[in-house]
């Protein structure tokens, strides 16, 4: 799957396409902001399965990175994007990632480094395939390639901080797109050299 394939798929969801049109309307307030992980990679196992685009997409997640780490900052953000995406009649969660290591302890129970980007959020997602971004000029940022995700092969992030969270996500998708499947690990087979 090219970058081209890539964008022409998430955009037969008309939510992504919408989002997408209106994203630099937010970039003023949300620096670096991004469409990014189940809004876009879940709209290509759906297409790849035969499924409407948006099929059971949960939410949108929007991605961006501003050094004002107030929940009050934060939220004003929201506010703006439920205001500009208010007629696509879905869920819109926004995240400012210079925030996360500030709640997610309390969250998960497990501590997170700072993030530096926006990017360095999708960077670290648990699966490699789901590492996929769109920014406000409408660039592709998928750090493992599009391999994976096109073939639906499933493999644990070395980059996320919370490897133990990996099993019960891929366990999410396979249910729901029953042809994916984890990679394989590859065996090295060690012998006793002769003595």
């Amino acid at each position: 799957m090219t970058d081209a394939e890539f964008l022409r798929v998430v955009k037969l969801n008309p939510v992504n396409a919408a989002i997408l049109d209106r994203l630099a309307q937010l970039e003023p307030f949300a620096p670096q902001v991004h469409l990014v992980a189940g809004a876009l990679f879940q709209t290509v196992w759906n297409v790849q399965s035969g499924q409407a685009p948006q099929t059971d997409i949960r939410d949108y997640d929007l991605f961006y990175w501003h050094p004002d780490t107030t929940y009050e900052a934060e939220d004003a953000v929201i506010g703006r994007a439920s205001d500009l995406f208010s007629d696509l009649g879905v869920r819109i969660e926004v995240r400012n990632q210079a925030r996360v290591h500030l709640w997610f302890r309390e969250k998960y129970g497990l501590s997170r480094p700072p993030l530096t980007s926006a990017r360095d959020g999708v960077l670290q997602f648990l699966v490699e395939c789901t590492c996929v971004g769109i920014d406000a000029a409408g660039e592709l940022y998928a750090p493992y390639g599009l391999h994976d995700l096109a073939a639906g092969v499933l493999r644990p992030n070395a980059l996320n901080h919370t490897p133990e969270l990996y099993a019960a996500k891929a366990h999410d998708y396979r249910q729901r797109w029953p042809w994916l499947r984890e990679a394989q690990t590859q065996v090295v087979e060690t012998r006793p050299q002769p003595g």
